[in-house]
């Protein structure tokens, strides 16, 4: 048995969708779904329950969860373990920073580097949140920011912002305009960027809008933020993006491009800052995390 059979267990018991979890770990479903099955034959043992429409833990499944769990904590703290037992005095942290993070939370965290400096270097790790995630699970960062939801056990996490997203359009066609409704945007795309970079959240918005009746999409791959800007500066269509005139997002904005607050749905993004919980509760940054929790204790609403 090996540690990848492991990790790719829990993902699919977290996700009870092979494709999902497929997604999660940058990986085809096909072989995620034999190394599952190799698994159930080494341990002699049906984990789940398949049928084409449901997936489901059976009880030694269920009863591996716990167990799996652990022991990837376990391996995913022997970094930050031996750090502990290693390291000199001031010792340098990675902080995860996620794509168009608002340069309020970029304060803040100048403002932790400052008041931490004593003790630690800190250094800030860019990425998507779900490999942010990941690198504070197996100890490669110390702390992250990251779009919420997150949903992991072994992570505590810490509220810091909400921002309120309206409707990225095409300004031509809403000239003069202060605000959009769903049925205005009904006869446009939704122009969804690349799954790999968005957070968890917009998929949640996804299926919100497609309920509502906004049932055209355009999704696209291989490309950035700007590949969604083109497509709505083209008048293609329209896409959902912070409506705070200091947010990082803005940079994105291209000719010909509005953003505009909805006036029958609300949609916000929250951010959230995560640490391993035995690293934070009597562990190599249980210091850090201390100060963390004070300079991030109000959240910023945007």
């Amino acid at each position: 048995m090996e540690l990848l059979h492991l990790r790719y267990f829990v993902a699919v018991a977290e996700e009870l969708n092979f494709s999902a979890a497929a997604r999660k770990l940058h990986m085809a479903a096909s072989p995620l779904s034999q190394r599952v099955k190799d698994l159930e034959h080494e341990l002699g043992r049906q984990l789940f329950d398949r049928s084409t429409h449901h997936v489901a833990l059976t009880d030694a499944g269920a009863a591996l969860l716990p167990i799996a769990r652990d022991v990837l904590d376990r391996v995913g703290s022997i970094r930050w373990r031996l750090d502990q037992a290693t390291q000199p005095t001031r010792s340098t942290v990675f902080v995860g920073v996620p794509a168009g993070l608002h340069p309020a939370l970029r304060e803040r965290l100048t403002q932790l580097a400052d008041r931490v400096d004593g003790r630690f270097e800190v250094k800030r790790w860019p990425g998507t949140t779900t490999d942010l995630v990941a690198a504070v699970k197996d100890g490669r960062l110390a702390l992250t920011l990251a779009r919420l939801p997150v949903q992991e056990v072994s992570l505590d996490t810490l509220h810091v912002m909400s921002e309120r997203l309206g409707a990225v359009v095409p300004a031509d066609r809403f000239e003069g305009r202060e605000s959009v409704k769903l049925a205005d945007l009904a006869d446009l795309a939704y122009a969804k960027s690349p799954e790999e970079i968005m957070p968890a959240y917009f998929e949640q918005l996804d299926r919100q809008l497609r309920e509502l009746g906004i049932k055209k999409r355009i999704q696209l791959s291989n490309t950035g933020y700007q590949g969604t800007s083109e497509i709505v500066s083209g008048g293609l269509g329209f896409s959902v993006s912070m409506l705070d005139e200091d947010s990082s997002m803005r940079g994105y904005r291209l000719e010909n491009m509005a953003v505009l607050p909805f006036e029958d749905f609300r949609a916000q993004l929250d951010t959230g800052l995560l640490w391993r919980r035995d690293r934070g509760d009597g562990g190599d940054i249980e210091e850090l995390v201390a100060v963390a929790k004070e300079v991030f204790a109000d959240p910023i609403i945007k």
